[in-house]
C-alpha cells in the first residue's frame, strides 16, 4: 500500500483472440501441455477470417508451438503479423530467440509474453530441452532491445514440484522488469503430467508474498492458467490479501477480497498485460 495506490486490475480477455502461427503443431510435447492448449486457439488462416470481420477482436495474443529448439516460429510468420497488427494489438507469445528473431518480434509486439524457466533439469523433463537459466535471461535481454516484455513464470511447472522459480526471481530482480505475470501448474488431460498435482498451496502463497517483498514496486499479476476449483478461490483470495496487482479471470474469491481490503478494482476486457 505504500507503493501503490489502492487499486487492482481485473482481467476478462473475452476481446482478446488466441492465434496458433503452428496450429496444433509442436515438436517438442512437453509434459504439461502436449499441444492441448494449442487445439483451442485459432489457426493462421481463421485468424485472418477474424481479422476481417466487422465484430474483429481488439487484441491478439499470438503464440504457436516451438521447434526443437524450443523457438515459436513467430519470426518467419511476419505476413501474418502484419495483417493481424493492422486490426489490433499484438501480444506475441514467444519462446526462446536469437538476435535476428527478436528484432523481428520487436518490430510487430505491443507486448511479448516470454515464459521463464529457472531449472535446467525441469526444462530438460518437461520439455525435452537441455537449456537453463541463462538462455532465457539471454532471450529477454535481447527481446528487452526492442520490445515491452513481460516475464511469466509458472510456478509448479515441474510437475507441481517447484524448481527453479526463485532462482528466475532473483536474476529478474537485477534485471528490473516493468511487471511479472504469475501462472500455476495444472495437471492437463491427456498429457504426460495429467497424473500429477498442482504445488502445494502453501508454498505458492509464500512465494508469492516472497516475491512481492523482493519486488516493492513491480507490478504483479495472477494471470489466468491456474487450478481450478477450491484452489483457485483460496489462491485468489490469499494473492489479493498479499498484495497481488492484478489478477486475470478472477474468482468472487478475488472480488471479496478485494473490497475486504478497501481496493477500487479496474477491468479490463483484454490480455492482463494489456493495461489500456
Amino acid at each position: 500500500m505504500a507503493n501503490f495506490p489502492p487499486v487492482i486490475r481485473f482481467a476478462y480477455p473475452e476481446r482478446t483472440a488466441v492465434v496458433s502461427v503452428t496450429g496444433a503443431e509442436c515438436a517438442l510435447g512437453c509434459a504439461h501441455c502436449g499441444g492441448h492448449y494449442l487445439r483451442s486457439m485459432l489457426a493462421p488462416p481463421q485468424a485472418l477470417q477474424r481479422a476481417a470481420a466487422a465484430d474483429r477482436p481488439s487484441s491478439w495474443l499470438v503464440s504457436g508451438g516451438c521447434d526443437r529448439r524450443g523457438r515459436v516460429p513467430l519470426a518467419a510468420r511476419s505476413h501474418l503479423l502484419d495483417a493481424l497488427g493492422k486490426t489490433a494489438r499484438l501480444v506475441l507469445h514467444v519462446g526462446l530467440v536469437d538476435g535476428e528473431d527478436a528484432a523481428e518480434v520487436g518490430r510487430h509486439a505491443t507486448v511479448v509474453a516470454l515464459d521463464m524457466v529457472g531449472d535446467r533439469r525441469t526444462a530438460r523433463e518437461v520439455m525435452g530441452l537441455d537449456v537453463g537459466l541463462e538462455d532465457y535471461l539471454e532471450s529477454y535481454r535481447l527481446l528487452s532491445r526492442h520490445a515491452r516484455v513481460i516475464p511469466h513464470l509458472c510456478l509448479g511447472l515441474h510437475g507441481g514440484e517447484l524448481r527453479g522459480e526463485r532462482a528466475v526471481l532473483e536474476a529478474l530482480r537485477q534485471e528490473g522488469p516493468e511487471e511479472i505475470v504469475f501462472l500455476v501448474f495444472c495437471p492437463t488431460p491427456g498429457t504426460a503430467y495429467q497424473d500429477r498435482m498442482p504445488p502445494a498451496l502453501g508454498e505458492v502463497i509464500d512465494l508469492l508474498a516472497w516475491s512481492r517483498r523482493q519486488f516493492p514496486v513491480t507490478p504483479l499479476t495472477l494471470g489466468c492458467m491456474r487450478p481450478r476449483g477450491g484452489y483457485r478461490a483460496r489462491l485468489d483470495d490469499m494473492a489479493v490479501r498479499i498484495g497481488i496487482n492484478g489478477v486475470a479471470i478472477p474468482t468472487p474469491a478475488a472480488e471479496e477480497a478485494a473490497a475486504d481490503c478497501g481496493l477500487t478494482v479496474v477491468r479490463g476486457g483484454e490480455c492482463c498485460v494489456l493495461h489500456s
